[in-house]
């Protein structure tokens, strides 16, 4: 009897530890995955092969959701909205061509279609790609002085374009400040909910807002910095930024190359203010860690999709935290 009793009382402690983690808030991460982690910027892939790559960063994510974590994802645009160009400049004669915002909302698109074929039977959980808008100043400076390569390279110059490197000439537009995620509550909802949530997709749509509402900006936005502010306006505690390298280094490509990995939020803006992040790879991540944990967030964490469940268990990466 006394053996019974025992028993049922530890099924009941058993049930009620259970109804606590149940009920327990989840930790929130942001997931930004790189354009070139899908689809390589350097070579031609086929959708296959773009499948394949989804898979692999998929496995990931999975795993990741199997410790606990609520998921955001957002991802780059690059080698894909590249190709859109590409295909709108051969074809420029027969098709009109779209502006820049409605080829980013291509991608989007394309992208959410790829990552929920993949992840969806890996994972028991809804998942829904938002297509969104990322608000943009019109009086931003860089309207004024476009320093963001997008596309193919060209042997020759055309109009909007300017020399890329010793490897031609390549399109050239505005890359302005993320203000705002337009879905951002609708984002939310979907979380709360238990949703996956595919958003931001290539730094989120560009507009401009107006009285009238949302107009179209001829820009792109960097997918990290847009990805921070996804992550602010959600609350999240982590964010996670995969890219083609496992963590961040000093001394980037020299002999004295050292990597990184644990900075606290003074060091990581102390050695962003140094210069030691270029502009065009590893800075933005830098620079979209440190304002993430400026505005409530717990960790950054910069590495590679094959180290991710490591990174996020704090054994692989740049972590940086206050």
């Amino acid at each position: 009897m006394e053996q019974l009793e025992g028993s049922r009382q530890r099924k009941k402690e058993g049930a009620k530890r259970r109804l606590h983690t149940r009920n327990r808030p989840q930790s929130l991460v942001i997931i930004a995955l790189g354009g070139n982690s899908l689809l390589s910027a350097k070579k031609r892939f086929s959708f296959h092969q773009e499948m394949e790559n989804v898979h692999s960063a998929c496995l990931q994510i999975k795993n990741i959701s199997q410790l606990g974590y609520r998921i955001v994802l957002t991802h780059g645009n690059g080698p894909q909205v590249g190709d859109i160009l590409l295909q709108q400049k051969l074809a420029r004669r027969l098709v009109p061509p779209m502006p820049l915002d409605v080829c980013g909302a291509q991608t989007q698109g394309e992208l959410g279609y790829v990552i929920q074929r993949a992840l969806r039977p890996l994972v028991h959980k809804p998942i829904i790609t938002v297509l969104t808008q990322t608000v943009v100043d019109r009086k931003d400076p860089a309207f004024r002085n476009p320093t963001k390569f997008i596309g193919p390279f060209f042997s020759r110059k055309e109009p909007g374009m300017k020399k890329d490197s010793n490897r031609g000439y390549r399109k050239v537009v505005p890359s302005p400040e993320p203000l705002e995620i337009v879905e951002s509550k609708e984002i939310q909802r979907l979380v709360q909910e238990d949703f996956i949530v595919i958003a931001c997709g290539g730094g989120g749509i560009p507009v401009f807002k107006t009285a009238k509402g949302y107009e179209g900006a001829e820009a792109v936005i960097d997918k990290d910095l847009a990805s921070e502010r996804l992550a602010a306006s959600l609350g999240a505690h982590i964010l996670l930024i995969l890219t083609d390298v496992e963590c961040a280094y000093l001394d980037y490509g020299t002999p004295k190359q050292k990597p990184l990995r644990k900075l606290s939020l003074k060091e990581a803006e102390m050695l962003y203010k140094q210069g030691q992040f270029p502009p065009g790879s590893m800075g933005p991540k830098i620079l979209a860690s440190i304002r993430f944990l400026k505005h409530g967030g717990t960790r950054a964490v910069i590495t590679s999709p094959e180290k991710a469940v490591l990174a996020i268990k704090g054994n692989a990466g740049t972590e940086i935290t206050k």
